[in-house]
Parts: structure tokens; C-alpha cells; sequence
């Protein structure tokens, strides 16, 4: 056990699965569409790593971008679909890891679903742009790091702490499966 989980006087690890793992996914991705979407095998300049944002989260907890089908990101899918997603949900918590493979469609209907005319910056042929193509992440599993009673109550906990010189986090995390 680390230095800060033996000075922890509260219950700070706590391990969701299942329809809990989904509820956080989609709290997270509420506060914060944007994470960062690595590829295994990066080809491109970034060497796998780029921010992209969510379009939809479903009720089982997948989670849809869209992306160009003559992009970095679709050719290193195609050679290997794993992925890892990082998300910051705000400035002090709800961070979050998914670890999962993502698949590459052209389904029309979900385009139009997903679609949004800021969308258009990247694809000038509007929703109709042959270049469109939806990726669906499955996650099989993550991590989170948060707090149990939002930010406000986090960073008075920690100004108490540090005046009477005691830890008083109010920090939360665990495993996600999904």
C-alpha cells in the first residue's frame, strides 16, 4: 500500500462494474466529450495519440466518434484495433482510462444521428461527405480517479487537512469493468 493510501482515514478505492462502470462512462463523458483516442500502433506524427470528441455514449456503455476514412486514426485501426481513451472530466477530477477496440463503419443512419454542422469544419461535404466514417468503441475495461463529493467539498477538505496536518482527501478511484 502507497504513502497516501495508509495516511487515508476514509474508505478511498471503490471497484463499479457492470450498469455503474456505464453510469461513470457516461458522467465523464458528460462533463467532457474531448479525450484522447491512442491507437496502438501509431503511424502518424502523433504516434497514436490524438483528441477526438464523443458523439454518443448508448445505454450499453459504447461510445461513438466520428472520423475520416483516409485519416491516421482509421489506418491504424484497421491494422490493429485496440485503443486506449483518456478522459479529464474537469480541472480537479472525474479522470478516467477505458481500455477496449474500436471498429470502423460507414452506417448512414448513424452518421446523420451523430452528425452536428460544426462537424463540417472537418468534413466540407457536410453530412454527406464520402470521407465519413463512424468509430465505435467497446470498452472491456478501466480505471477512474475522482472525488465523492465534487470539487467544492474536495478542496475544503484539503485546505482542513493541510491546517490541521492530517489527510483528508476526499478522493475516490477504482477499477471499471464493463
Amino acid at each position: 500500500m502507497d504513502s497516501i493510501n495508509r495516511n487515508q482515514p476514509e474508505h478511498n478505492r471503490e471497484d463499479v462494474s457492470g450498469r455503474g462502470a456505464i453510469d461513470r462512462i457516461k458522467k465523464v463523458v458528460d462533463k467532457n466529450s474531448v479525450c484522447f483516442f491512442v491507437t496502438r500502433n501509431g503511424t502518424g506524427p502523433s504516434s497514436g495519440a490524438r483528441p477526438m470528441s464523443v458523439r454518443k455514449v448508448d445505454e450499453q456503455g459504447r461510445l461513438y466518434f466520428l472520423s475520416a476514412n483516409d485519416s491516421h486514426t482509421n489506418q491504424e485501426l484497421l491494422a490493429d484495433g485496440n485503443v486506449r481513451l483518456f478522459f479529464q472530466g474537469s480541472g480537479r477530477s472525474d479522470f478516467m482510462e477505458l481500455i477496449g477496440s474500436a471498429s470502423i463503419s460507414t452506417d448512414k443512419q448513424m452518421i446523420d444521428e451523430l452528425w452536428n454542422p460544426l462537424i463540417k469544419t472537418w468534413f466540407t461535404g457536410g453530412v454527406d461527405d464520402p470521407r465519413i466514417t463512424v468509430l465505435t468503441f467497446v470498452a472491456r475495461e478501466g480505471y477512474y480517479w475522482d472525488n465523492k463529493h465534487g470539487d467544492a467539498i474536495a478542496g475544503i477538505k484539503m485546505v482542513i487537512g493541510a491546517a490541521i496536518g492530517t489527510t483528508m482527501d476526499d478522493s475516490i478511484e477504482g477499477t471499471l469493468k464493463v
